[in-house]
This record gives C-alpha cells, sequence and structure tokens, in this order.
C-alpha cells in the first residue's frame, strides 16, 4: 500500500510565498532585457542630433548610427565639418574611438568607459548601451505607476559585488510598451548623481521609441546633452564589414 504524507499547510504557504520574489526578479529583468532589445532591434540604422548644452555655450553635432545584435554598433560624427569623420566603434566587451584629425584608432580601457563621450554629459558606457545592466545587475520591480495611460514599470538595478561598474545602483522607469523613459544614475553612497530622460516620445520606423532624450548632472542643471532622432529603421541588413576597425578608419558607407 502507499502512503502519501501531506506536508503541513503553513510549508505550502511558504513555499508560495518564496516563489513571489523569484518571480518578480525574473520579470523585473525580463523588462529591462526587452527594453533594450526593443530600443536597438535585430539591426538599426538611424541618424541623430546631440545637442551639448552649457550657461555660456551650446554644441551641435549631427551623427549617423549602426547597430547589430547585442554586440555590435558603430557611430559616426556627419557634421559640423570640423567634427566629421569622428567615429566609435563597439564590438563585443571593447570601445574604439577614431579621430581623423590625428588619423588614430585608439581603444578606450575599461577604466575610462565612464568618462565624457565625445565632450558631452554621455559616458563612452552610456554610448556603448551595453547588456551590463541586465547580466551584471540584480533587478526589482519597485512598483507600477501609469504614465500617459501607459503602465510604468519601476525598477531597482544593483550591480553584482564582482560587476567592474561604475554607479552603486540605477533605477529605470520602463512602459509597458518598453519605452525607456527614465533611468536615474545613483553612486555607491546611494546619492543621486545624474538622470536620463525622455522628453518626446513617438514612432519611427516602425515603433513607438524616446525621440528625444535629456541626460544631465544633479548639481548641474543647466548642463546638459540632448540626443534628437531625426530617422531609424529597424531589421535592416547590415555587412558584418561595417563593424571593423578598417571602416572606421576608412568608411566605405
Amino acid at each position: 500500500m502507499q502512503i502519501t504524507v501531506q506536508k503541513p499547510l503553513f510549508i505550502v504557504f511558504l513555499g508560495i510565498i518564496a516563489s513571489v520574489p523569484i518571480a518578480r526578479a525574473i520579470e523585473a529583468r525580463d523588462i529591462v532585457r526587452n527594453a533594450i532589445d526593443h530600443w536597438r532591434g535585430v539591426a538599426s540604422v538611424g541618424e541623430m542630433t546631440m545637442i551639448i548644452h552649457r550657461p555660456d555655450w551650446e554644441r551641435t553635432m549631427s551623427m549617423r548610427a549602426w547597430t547589430q545584435g547585442s554586440d555590435k554598433s558603430l557611430v559616426r560624427v556627419t557634421a559640423p565639418q570640423k567634427d566629421r569623420g569622428n567615429g566609435t566603434l563597439m564590438l563585443d566587451n571593447s570601445m574604439w574611438n577614431y579621430s581623423p584629425k590625428v588619423n588614430r584608432v585608439i581603444k578606450v580601457p575599461s577604466s575610462m568607459m565612464g568618462q565624457s563621450w565625445l565632450g558631452s554629459d554621455f559616458s563612452n558606457k552610456d554610448v556603448s548601451r551595453a547588456d551590463d545592466i541586465v547580466d551584471q545587475y540584480t533587478h526589482k520591480l519597485l512598483d507600477t505607476t501609469t504614465a500617459d495611460d501607459q503602465k510604468v514599470y519601476v525598477i531597482e538595478s544593483i550591480p553584482l559585488e564582482e560587476a567592474a561598474v561604475v554607479w552603486g545602483k540605477e533605477v529605470l522607469r520602463i512602459r509597458e510598451d518598453l519605452v525607456l523613459i527614465e533611468q536615474s544614475y545613483y553612486d555607491q553612497e546611494g546619492i543621486l548623481v545624474k538622470k536620463l530622460e525622455a522628453l518626446e516620445i513617438g514612432e519611427m520606423g516602425g515603433r513607438i521609441i524616446a525621440l528625444r532624450q535629456r541626460i544631465s548632472k544633479v548639481n548641474a542643471p543647466d548642463e546638459w546633452t540632448e540626443m534628437q532622432v531625426q530617422t531609424m529603421n529597424y531589421d535592416v541588413q547590415l555587412d558584418d564589414r561595417l563593424f571593423t576597425l578598417a571602416n572606421l578608419r576608412n568608411p566605405r558607407n
């Protein structure tokens, strides 16, 4: 005769409770991952304008960008003339900058990923849009709110102990349509340092994306950088030779 041992009710209850935070953690990580994938697509080509604003001056640059998968991207400045040809290549976990003035390709060491990109308020890490925030952070769904008739997920992302990252934590606000509307960066003491905000959202390339984003430091609100998307095409066919050091130095496109 087979004997069935019944688990005490409180053990079953505890098992259910324990599974809830695990499920929420998985959901939060998936939301972050899907938001990144939504922004870049399988492959994309876009044109952007970057405005660097300071209290006593303002600088504007036009650029073209290509991405393929999660590990390949290229950004090239097209205007003004004095900056034309400057480029940045991201390949796997490496990053290179090219300056036509000195005709040199320089690899960016990991220690400088937090430094300014092209003199803007975006860091090299911001531009690379690497998957570190997915793979090297733990994610927690803090809250679910509503904005513009969209559900918004508030997610706290904390780096793993062994992760080589600058920030103590990041807090993301992601709409249910996967548009990142805000990303707040905190230092190791938990103090808010800078914030990326979506100022305009609309349709481009067949999907809803942030058309205008501004990043600024908390202690210098009059200093900011805006990235404005002019055109964007997704799921295009790109030649792998586009994402090479040779093409970074001598463009074929």
